[in-house]
């Protein structure tokens, strides 16, 4: 779902003047994957490695909170709810029952809590590939843009409608040997230029011999 309003929020503004644009020029589509432009920006794999130390640090270090407050509560409410008035013998028990449920349903809040963590870890690279994006499609006149993932099994696009690739190279980000290749055979340009190859260090002088 966040996907998908990734990639309407990237095309809305193009999308509500396709109407009046029809009219004057034929209608372009093209098709966007944002996974493929992710695991190209530099400092990618630290988020996963960033997602690894909040699972094993902050939610273990909160896991093991809650089950010693729950475990200490219920020792306490056992103990002294018979005496306690009313009032306060609901709030002790509501507390209680929070505690629980959370442990009860750890996974899934975790599961929850670690998305969260992930769409703020990406959300620097995610906003460089969003102003990316709508630059090409102003540049390249495209209608509509669709996900990568929406097009039928049974088409095969043209490449040079693939945004993610136009993305990247906007980006100026290194593309895999074999993609960089598929992009010049269909025709494609722009591509970053390579690294110039590091000069070679000179050969060491013979030493005279004795």
């Amino acid at each position: 779902m966040k996907k998908l309003l990734f990639v309407w929020m990237a095309t809305s503004a193009i999308l509500f003047s396709a109407n009046s644009a029809s009219a004057q020029q034929p209608v372009k589509i093209g098709y966007f994957d944002e996974q493929q432009v992710l695991g190209l920006m530099p400092g990618i794999d630290k988020v996963s490695q960033q997602i690894e130390s909040f699972q094993q640090d902050s939610l273990k270090d909160e896991y093991d909170w809650t089950y010693k407050s729950f475990m200490r509560q219920d020792s306490s409410f056992k103990k002294d709810s018979a005496g306690m008035p009313p009032k306060v013998r609901e709030m002790a028990l509501a507390e209680l029952n929070k505690n629980r449920q959370k442990l009860v349903y750890w996974q899934q809040y975790s599961q929850e809590a670690l998305g969260q963590k992930q769409e703020q870890l990406l959300q620097p690279f995610r906003v460089k590939i969003l102003s990316a994006l709508n630059e090409v499609i102003a540049e390249q006149k495209y209608t509509l843009v669709l996900k990568s993932d929406a097009l039928s099994p049974y088409v095969n696009p043209p490449l040079l409608d693939n945004l993610a690739l136009r993305v990247a190279i906007k980006l100026k980000l290194q593309l895999p040997k074999e993609a960089e290749d598929a992009w010049k055979a269909a025709g494609g340009t722009g591509l970053p230029a390579a690294a110039p190859a590091a000069p070679k260090a000179p050969a060491a002088a013979p030493k005279p011999k004795a």
